[in-house]
């Protein structure tokens, strides 16, 4: 679902873009539903360089942070999370930049799959990550003259981690929170209850800027949080409703509630339409006939 906030995001393609003192952003070409204009790409510091979220397996996106590089060392390469168009290429850019990868672990779901369960962003996922550093939460890791707080943010997947440039207030937040759009939540990839406590966590923070995976930047974070928050146990309450008012298929429930959003984004509605049952029945106000899953029919517990 768009918040329609980077209407005018212009993502210049292979082109690095000043988007604070010593942080540029490079964006790959691999626009789409799902990614906005591109996953974007950044390049912290001047002398020597961090780089956060590679991007996809794309020659094009690899030589232009190869030119954006220049040259310069490459302290770490760190990535928010294990989906392909954040970490396809990292390997191939620790390799040619001899930098290590560093990231809060390798990918691994939510939650174990339940017996017949499949993982929709299965083929999404990059399982041949490995980091050569394990970054823990809320510690802080030096990298050349760059100091980096890891957070772990899980919800979007179980690895997902945000880092904040200490001393500048700004926060590299991956996927979990975007301008554009609201972050997937795909059980068991994801977790929504895993999601929303994430967002709390962060508005325990006092950032001033969040650098997310696609789009342009989020000022006034807490305020967008907050809103954001709210959006989504607006979301929470409209499943519930539906359920009660005998809507019983994942399917119904997004044709009733997102019945002005874009058909494109049915298929993403629908994840996050499941991650809302999944912690709905966690609470015992949903219950389900069968086993878990798209296909499954829900009731009022």
């Amino acid at each position: 679902m768009s918040l329609d906030l980077n209407r005018h995001f212009d993502p210049q393609h292979g082109t690095p873009v000043p988007v604070e003192d010593a942080v540029v952003r490079i964006t790959a070409p691999n626009s789409g539903p799902m990614t906005f204009h591109g996953t974007n790409s950044y390049l912290i510091g001047q002398e020597c360089l961090i780089v956060v979220d590679p991007g996809p397996d794309d020659p094009a996106h690899f030589r232009a942070l190869m030119a954006g590089i220049g040259g310069r060392p490459v302290d770490a390469i760190l990535v928010t999370h294990t989906h392909l168009d954040h970490s396809a290429l990292a390997t191939r850019l620790a390799q040619e930049t001899s930098a290590p990868l560093a990231a809060q672990g390798p990918h691994r779901t939510a939650r174990p799959l339940l017996d017949g369960e499949i993982n929709l962003l299965d083929a999404a996922s990059d399982l041949a990550f490995t980091p050569d550093i394990v970054l823990h939460d809320n510690a802080e890791t030096r990298f050349g003259e760059t100091v980096i707080r890891g957070l772990h943010t899980p919800g979007h997947t179980g690895n997902h981690m945000a880092f904040a440039l200490e001393g500048t207030g700004i926060l590299f937040s991956g996927d979990h929170v975007m301008a554009w759009a609201t972050s997937v939540v795909a059980p068991p990839d994801g977790s929504m209850s895993d999601y929303m406590r994430s967002l709390d966590r962060l508005l325990e923070r006092s950032d001033r800027r969040y650098l997310p995976g696609h789009g342009g930047p989020v000022d006034n974070p807490a305020a967008f949080v907050r809103g954001l928050r709210a959006h989504r146990r607006m979301r929470e309450s409209a499943v519930l409703e539906k359920v009660r008012a005998g809507l019983s298929t994942v399917p119904e429930m997004v044709a009733a509630i997102y019945h002005t959003t874009d058909r494109r984004l049915h298929g993403a509605a629908g994840l996050s339409v499941l991650a809302h049952l999944e912690s709905l029945i966690e609470r015992e106000l949903v219950a389900l006939d069968g086993p878990f899953g798209l296909t499954s029919r829900y009731c009022p517990a």
